[in-house]
C-alpha cells in the first residue's frame, strides 16, 4: 500500500506544479495535456518492457525500474521463481516414479482418454512389444486380441482379462486396467504363465485321479453289495462294518462325481440351448425319494415368471440341486426353504432362502472355495464333499451369471443367482 501512496503523492505534486505554472503563465490546459501525455507515454513504455520480459518467460532478472512497476516486476518474478521450484520438484517426483515403475516386473502402460499410449515401462516394451515411438498410438491398434478389445470397449475393469503376449504366444498375461484420474487409466499386465501351467497340471491331476478312482470304487461297491447280501445278521460286527464301508464308499463316490463335474465345467466348451427353468425347478423340487420322504413339505416354490434362459440344462440342474440341498441340510428339520424364480429391472434371478444357522461375514467370501467348510458346532453331523458351492459358482460363470450371498448368523441365508437379461430366450 505504501508504493501506491507514493505514486499518488507524486501525481498530486505534479498536478500542483502544473496548477502553479498554469496560474503564472495562463497555460494550465496545455500543461495539463503535456503532463497527461507524458504519463501515458511512460506507462506505454513500461507495459511494452513488461510484455517483452513476460514473453521471454520471465526467466531473466527483471528490468530496473521504480515505483509501482518495480513491485509488479518483483511479484511476477517471485511467482515465476516459485513455479520453477515446484516444476523442478514435480519433475523429480515424476522421474522417481518412472524409475520405480521401470524396475517393476509387471508391464505398466498409462492410457489417455482415447486409449492412446502416454507412457510405458520397460516390461511393457518387452512383453507387449511396445516401442518408444508408439507414444500417442491407440493401444487397440497395437494389441489386437478380440478379448482385450472387448474388455476396453465394455469398460468394466473389476475383473482382469487373460491373453497371450503379442511378442511370444507361450507367455500368458493377466491384464487389468485401473482408472486413477479424469480420463487416465493404468494398464497392468502380469506374467501368469507359470501360474496357468500349475493350474493346468492341477486340473489334469484331479481329472486323472478322479477317473482312476472310479474303477476301484466300482469293484469295492460290488463286493460290499455281495457281502451285504450274504450277511444273515448273525455277526453284528460284520453287519456294522459292511454298513460303514458302504457309507464311506458312497461318500467317496459322491466326491469323485463332484470332482469330475468340476473338471468338466473347467475344460469343456459351453453348449447352449433354451432351458425351461420353471419346469426344471418344479422337477428338482419334487423328484427323488430323498426330497419326497425326508424333506417333504419343506420346499416352497414360487414361480413369478415363465422365463427360459440360454444354457446347459444338466449344469443348471447340478447348480440348483446343490443350492437346494445345502439349504435343506443346513436348516432345522421343521423349517421351510423358499425357492423363488423372478425378474428385476436388470436380471433374472433364482433365490434360495433358508432359516438355518447362517454364515458369518468372514466366511461368506470363502464358501465357494473347494472343500471349504464353515466350522460351527452343530447338533447333527452334516455330510458333504465341500464342492457344492464351487460347482454352483462355476456353472453360473459359464452362464454369465453371478452368485450373491446374504446371510446372518442364527437367522438363515439367501443364495441369489443373477442371470443377465441377455440370456432370456422365452
Amino acid at each position: 500500500m505504501g508504493v501506491w501512496q507514493r505514486e499518488i503523492k507524486i501525481l498530486l505534486l505534479w498536478l500542483l506544479v502544473i496548477s502553479i505554472l498554469g496560474v503564472i503563465t495562463g497555460l494550465f490546459l496545455p500543461l495539463l495535456f503535456l503532463l497527461t501525455l507524458g504519463l501515458l507515454i511512460r506507462q506505454v513504455i513500461q507495459v511494452t518492457r513488461f510484455e517483452s520480459w513476460v514473453s521471454m518467460g520471465g526467466k531473466s532478472r527483471y528490468p530496473k525500474t521504480k515505483g509501482i512497476w518495480e513491485e509488479i516486476y518483483y511479484h511476477v518474478y517471485r511467482i515465476k521463481k516459485n513455479e520453477k521450484r515446484r516444476k523442478k520438484k514435480l519433475s523429480k517426483i515424476i522421474d522417481q516414479f518412472r524409475q520405480s515403475t521401470e524396475a517393476l516386473p509387471d508391464a505398466a502402460v498409462v492410457l489417455g482418454a482415447n486409449d492412446e499410449i502416454e507412457w510405458a515401462n520397460k516390461a511393457a516394451r518387452e512383453v507387449l512389444g511396445l516401442q518408444q515411438s508408439d507414444k500417442g498410438q491407440r493401444i487397440p491398434n497395437l494389441i489386437r486380441f478380440p478379448e482385450f478389445i472387448r474388455y476396453l470397449r465394455v469398460g468394466d475393469y473389476n475383473e482382469s482379462v487373460t491373453l497371450p503376449s503379442p511378442v511370444n504366444n507361450r507367455i500368458i498375461l493377466s491384464v487389468r486396467i485401473i482408472a486413477y484420474g479424469p480420463g487416465l487409466r493404468l494398464l497392468l499386465a502380469q506374467d501368469v504363465t507359470q501360474l496357468k501351467k500349475m493350474e493346468r497340471m492341477r486340473k489334469d491331476f484331479v481329472a486323472n485321479v478322479s477317473h482312476e478312482l472310479r474303477t476301484p470304487l466300482t469293484v469295492l461297491k460290488g463286493y460290499l453289495e455281495t457281502l451285504s447280501d450274504m450277511d444273515n445278521g448273525d455277526s453284528p460286527l460284520l453287519t456294522g462294518s459292511v454298513q460303514q464301508m458302504q457309507g464311506q464308499t458312497e461318500r467317496m463316490q459322491h466326491l469323485v462325481d463332484d470332482l469330475l463335474l468340476l473338471t468338466h465345467l473347467e475344460t469343456n466348451q459351453r453348449k447352449s440351448e433354451c432351458v425351461d427353468v420353471p419346469a426344471l425347478l418344479s422337477q428338482i423340487c419334487n423328484e427323488g425319494d430323498v426330497l419326497q420322504h425326508v424333506y417333504k413339505g419343506r420346499i416352497q416354490l414360487t414361480l413369478e415368471i415363465d422365463s427360459h434362459i440360454f444354457g446347459e440344462a444338466h449344469e443348471l440342474r447340478s447348480a440348483f440341486t446343490n443350492l437346494l440341498g445345502n439349504a435343506l441340510k443346513y436348516s432345522p428339520d421343521n423349517s421351510v426353504v423358499k425357492v423363488r424364480w423372478y425378474r428385476s429391472e436388470s436380471s433374472i434371478l433364482l433365490e434360495v432362502e433358508d432359516q438355518g444357522e447362517g454364515i458369518g461375514p468372514a466366511d461368506i467370501p470363502r464358501v465357494t472355495e473347494r472343500f471349504y467348510r464353515v466350522e460351527v458346532k452343530r447338533s447333527k453331523k452334516v455330510m458333504g464333499t465341500g464342492l457344492g458351492l464351487a460347482i454352483v459358482k462355476h456353472v453360473l460363470m459359464r452362464h454369465d451369471a453371478v452368485l450373491n450371498i446374504s446371510s446372518e448368523l442364527g437367522k438363515g441365508s439367501c443364495f441369489r443367482c443373477c442371470f443377465p437379461l441377455s440370456r432370456q430366450c422365452g
